[in-house]
This record gives structure tokens, C-alpha cells and sequence, in this order.
């Protein structure tokens, strides 16, 4: 296996969005050396975390669980990796999935070529490429003393978040998030304020939270996206999404105050 330089670096090593961490006894952490743990291809340079170069690869076949490695989930890796080593593993995965679709140029077929670290160019018709990021919304919707849970047709789980869709070329966050609501429950809001955002690399979005109120209507769930919906107090709870995720913060936001 050849050394890419002389400087070791923590290595994020993909199989699809299977991350090889680390066993360091009862705990993970990223591989960190000179040389990936694993045989691997094309490299990319996804930064730096406390002056230790960061990189990153994907590889064709599965990773498998070794003595020493175990592969994992990247969702699954929040809850046993430091959190500053986490969200570079979400910058990573970012960085491979773009790499992985975007070797061609989209507008006249040529083979791209890297060109920094998050750009490509074609060179033939010389279209440049940077990773691509997905805008998505998130809005807690308060009406007295309940808040608004849905469950998602796509969750993978019984548990009930926030209203949430992407945003649509021509629109303000603000008018997506109207507009989301309308579509999916049938209600209005108002007093719409920011509440703060979130990189989600599931591959490459962000996510944006807003606090509104109850304006008025009756549920009327958009069939095709969501099963389950209703308003619920902070007594009368369903499961409610991970810590990883923007809508648990801004749930837990709403049972301090």
C-alpha cells in the first residue's frame, strides 16, 4: 500500500455509508496513521481538525470487522464517536458521494478532472463543479400547549418529528416553510422565526428550523408523505427523534421553556 505522504492523518473510509472506525478497547475513533487502514483508491482532502489533516475514501467492497476495525453506520457513529470527529465524518461522506457523481461533466459527457480539493472542471467544455448542497426546512409549530409531531412514511422507526420538506427554486426559506405546511397538514401559521441549521450529509443537505404558530385549520395529512400526525403536550410524548438530529434540538428547545 503506498503512503500518501509523510504525515499521519485520520483516515474516513467509506463503503457506501458504512464508516470503518476504530477500535481503541471499550471505545472508536477514526483510523489515524500515515497509510489507510485499508486498501483504497482515490483520495480526497477534507480538512483539518486540531492540525491533523483529515481525508477520505471510498472502497468497492464491503469493509469488514476486524480485531482492530468495525464498520458502521454513519448515522449509528454519533453515539460512539467524539462529536468534532463525527461531524468531519459527515464532511467526508459529503465529499465521497459528490466525487462519486459528478465524474462526468454534465454537459457534454467529458471525464471531469479535480481541480482543488471541492472543485472539478471539465476539460473539454471547461464546466466547473462543486459539491451541490440540498436545502430542507424543519418547523416546530406551537399551538397553547402542545406542539405539532408527525410520522414520516419514509422513518425508519415508530418515532414522530417536525414537519419538513425542501426548499423550491424562486422561494424564500420563510415561503417553503408555509407552503410545506400547507401541503402536508393543511394548517396555517404565523410568527415564523429561525431557529437555527444543521449540515445533514444523508448525502448532502441542510437543514433549516423554524419556530411558528398555530394560525388556524384542521390536520389533513398529505397521504402520500405522512401516516401519523397530531398535536401532543410535553406529558403526552411519542417517541421522539435521536439527539443526533436539528429536530430533537429544537423539540428538547421547546420542553425547557
Amino acid at each position: 500500500m503506498n503512503n500518501i505522504n509523510n504525515t499521519p492523518a485520520y483516515w474516513f473510509i467509506f463503503f457506501n455509508d458504512q464508516l470503518l472506525l476504530q477500535k481503541k478497547g471499550e471505545t472508536y475513533t477514526i483510523p489515524y496513521s500515515i497509510n489507510p487502514p485499508v486498501q483504497v483508491g482515490h483520495v480526497l482532502e477534507v480538512g483539518s481538525l486540531q492540525d491533523i489533516p483529515c481525508r477520505t475514501a471510498s472502497v468497492d467492497i464491503p469493509l469488514e470487522e476486524t480485531a482492530g476495525y468495525q464498520p458502521m453506520g454513519l448515522r449509528a457513529s454519533y453515539d460512539f464517536l467524539d462529536g468534532a470527529l463525527h461531524k468531519m465524518a459527515g464532511k467526508a461522506y459529503e465529499l465521497v458521494y459528490w466525487d462519486q457523481h459528478s465524474r462526468f461533466c454534465p454537459s457534454c459527457g467529458t471525464k471531469t478532472v479535480m481541480q482543488t480539493a471541492i472543485s472539478k472542471q471539465c476539460p473539454a467544455c471547461k464546466y466547473e463543479i462543486y459539491p451541490a448542497v440540498s436545502a430542507a426546512i424543519l418547523v416546530l409549530i406551537r399551538k397553547e400547549d402542545s406542539i405539532l409531531l408527525v410520522h414520516a412514511r419514509n422513518f425508519k422507526g415508530s418515532f414522530h418529528g417536525l414537519v419538513a420538506g425542501f426548499l423550491e427554486t424562486g422561494e424564500t426559506l420563510e415561503e417553503c416553510v408555509k407552503r410545506e405546511v400547507m401541503e402536508e397538514t393543511g394548517l396555517e401559521i404565523r410568527n415564523i422565526t429561525y431557529f437555527g441549521n444543521q449540515p445533514w450529509p444523508y448525502p448532502s443537505n441542510l437543514m433549516v428550523g423554524f419556530i411558528a404558530d398555530y394560525a388556524g385549520g384542521t390536520i389533513r395529512l398529505q397521504d402520500e408523505e405522512l401516516s401519523e400526525g397530531a398535536f401532543f403536550t410535553k406529558d403526552n410524548l411519542p417517541e421522539l427523534p435521536r439527539k443526533l438530529s436539528l429536530a430533537r434540538k429544537m423539540i428538547d428547545w421547546w420542553l425547557e421553556q
